[in-house]
């Protein structure tokens, strides 16, 4: 009896009856082979519940089970019973009649090709971003759940969001900790490491899928980070104080901080919040470059570096586990020896990675695309808001959708820091530069061209900000606070009747419901007021909603203003940039360069 029918007294899982059959790398369906039913029913055997009697079969032998644990004799006479074969023939269905057999002299019906669940695991994608990609499509059970016990977790509380949103654009920050766990890793110097931010990756991809950005930012940037609150093991939560003038890759490990610390120091200095995070050590780019075969790179001189261990000629290689790793690693090889050289290296690397993730020869190979998922989410640990592995999968979705060439690589701006004298060993946060980089990302807008049905779109939102405009003593407007910090909407209200003029306007408390970004709401006869109020206040096309107007306080018309929790003070100016801003050693995805 199949383990769907009557018979599930025995607790097999249907999931648990697909093997992978390393002679073809497909999944098959295994059962326990019965003995041969007659054609003809014969009178009912007595039950073998308990007995193990020949005519039971495996589940039920098992159920009675032998002394010492040893099979059930009705088990051993069922295997010896059945005929001799790798894969068993398809299940009979509970209530069909028993199998006919063929009339002499003529070809039985060819069986039905079941449909391997291998088959079904081609369609998972693999993704495009190392750590971020686990795969995508209906898999098996077994191979879901397998997946799933490879994650590891850490709770960082309100420094994530609680799940992920496919209609929205979404921030990640890929950590490469320098802990020296798992095999073989301990010779690389500091095996005592408490794992800190070794490589950063702010991770930005469009709400509109259309470009993605990669935002490194250096281990040995001076930043000032802030209080963090840790959840602890007992779970209480402990509040790890901050520590200013220090290196970023503090912001993990060091005093205990976690991974949401590091997002919290990511916030505080680009002034993005990550949206979720996701860590991996050493290992992980071992396991990944050998899940998918190698990864190309390319030198444009010979390396030999005793301290990563790397000893490649000039030209291209394919590099697999330690040698990838040593690759990734290098910091003496290339340019001025220091870790900004060494990240160029890594985004050359990332994207070599990233293609071949995507390539045709992973997607189209079942045991190189199940090793991939298995190596990344083992490699992987994430935040509570994505640790399904459905949810993973999600992310790695949206990804793909984003053309290689439109995924951008770059380098926070940065100069040496002066505090250190003619030896530079860290560097600050370039003041001109760098809020660019920082506003552009932030206001989701592409460093590299896009498609014109989303240029067209945003230039369509400027064009609302062209035309004539109101004087300002004739705007009237109800603000209301939709997610801004607290007091901001009285906030506005007195900048806007003592230094702007606007004294038609009034607090009207708190909005309904909190909005991600500031929106003003105006009737077709006030686009003139809107204007006028957009200009002073610095609002984008984005944020001018034609509807309907609303009644003041005094009885008269009058547009809404509602504060989302994108408002940064009043008078702050939130109108995002049109293009990104030029940025020395910017590179995209689909680009082959040579480190040099």
């Amino acid at each position: 009896m199949d383990a769907q029918g009557r018979g599930r007294a025995d607790n097999i899982d249907p999931a648990d009856q697909w093997v992978l059959n390393p002679n073809t790398g497909e999944y098959e369906l295994r059962l326990t082979p019965s003995a041969p039913q007659s054609s003809v029913p014969g009178p009912r055997r007595p039950s073998s519940r308990g007995a193990g009697g020949a005519g039971g079969n495996a589940a039920a032998g098992r159920r009675a089970g032998a002394p010492g644990g040893q099979p059930a004799p009705g088990r051993q006479q069922s295997r010896e019973a059945a005929p001799d074969r790798t894969v068993p023939g398809p299940r009979r269905r509970r209530g069909a009649p028993p199998p006919q057999e063929p009339v002499p002299g003529r070809r039985g019906r060819r069986p039905e090709k079941k449909k391997s669940r291998t088959k079904k695991v081609l369609m998972w994608t693999g993704g495009t971003m190392a750590f971020v990609l686990v795969g995508a499509g209906t898999a098996g059970y077994l191979i879901l759940k397998h997946l799933e016990g490879n994650i590891s977790t850490t709770d960082v509380g309100d420094a994530a969001k609680n799940g992920f949103s496919k209609d929205e654009a979404f921030n990640i920050l890929i950590i490469g900790t320098d802990k020296r766990t798992g095999k073989g890793n301990e010779g690389y110097g500091d095996k005592g490491s408490v794992g800190h931010a070794d490589t950063n990756i702010l991770l930005h991809v469009s709400k509109d899928r259309t470009n993605a950005t990669a935002l490194s930012i250096p281990r040995d940037l001076i930043v000032n980070v802030p209080d963090c609150p840790t959840i602890q093991p007992d779970g209480s939560t402990k509040v790890i104080p901050g520590t200013d003038d220090v290196r970023f890759n503090t912001s993990l490990g060091q005093d205990g901080r976690d991974a949401g610390c590091t997002m919290r120091t990511v916030k505080a200095v680009t002034g993005i919040a990550p949206d979720h995070f996701m860590m991996a050590d050493f290992n992980a780019v071992k396991t990944l470059t050998s899940a998918v075969g190698g990864v190309e790179v390319c030198l444009k001189h010979a390396v030999d570096d005793p301290d990563s261990h790397l000893k490649l000629p000039a030209g291209s290689h394919k590099v697999e586990g330690e040698q990838a790793l040593a690759f990734v690693r290098t910091r003496h090889s290339f340019g001025n020896q220091g870790d900004l050289d060494r990240i160029k290296v890594q985004q050359q690397f990332l994207g070599s990675l990233m293609r071949k993730m995507s390539s045709s020869d992973t997607l189209t190979n079942p045991a190189k695309l199940y090793d991939l998922a298995d190596a990344a989410t083992k490699a992987l640990t994430v935040d509570q808001g994505i640790k399904k592995v459905n949810t993973l999968k999600d992310i790695a979705l949206e990804l793909k959708k984003v053309p290689p060439k439109n995924i951008t690589f770059l380098t926070v701006p940065v100069l040496d820091n002066p505090a250190d004298g003619k030896v530079h060993k860290t560097v600050i946060v370039d003041p001109n530069k760098a809020p660019q980089v920082f506003d552009t990302i932030g206001s989701d807008v592409s460093f590299t061209e896009v498609k014109k049905k989303q240029q067209q779109a945003k230039d369509a939102e400027a064009d609302r900000l062209k035309g004539s405009q109101s004087a300002a003593s004739e705007v009237r407007v109800r603000i209301l606070n939709g997610g801004a910090p607290p007091g901001s909407a009285s906030q506005t209200l007195t900048w806007l009747q003592n230094q702007q003029g606007v004294t038609k306007s009034e607090n009207a408390g708190n909005a309904p419901a909190a909005i991600g970004k500031t929106t003003l709401e105006y009737a077709p006869d006030q686009a003139d007021q809107a204007r006028k109020l957009a200009a002073l206040m610095g609002l984008p096309g984005s944020a001018l909603k034609p509807g309907k107007s609303v009644t003041n306080s005094q009885g008269l018309p009058a547009m809404t203003l509602t504060l989302g929790k994108d408002f940064k003070g009043a008078g702050v100016s939130l109108t995002a940039p049109t293009k990104a801003p030029d940025v020395d050693g910017k590179s995209t995805a689909d680009k082959v360069q040579c480190a040099s």
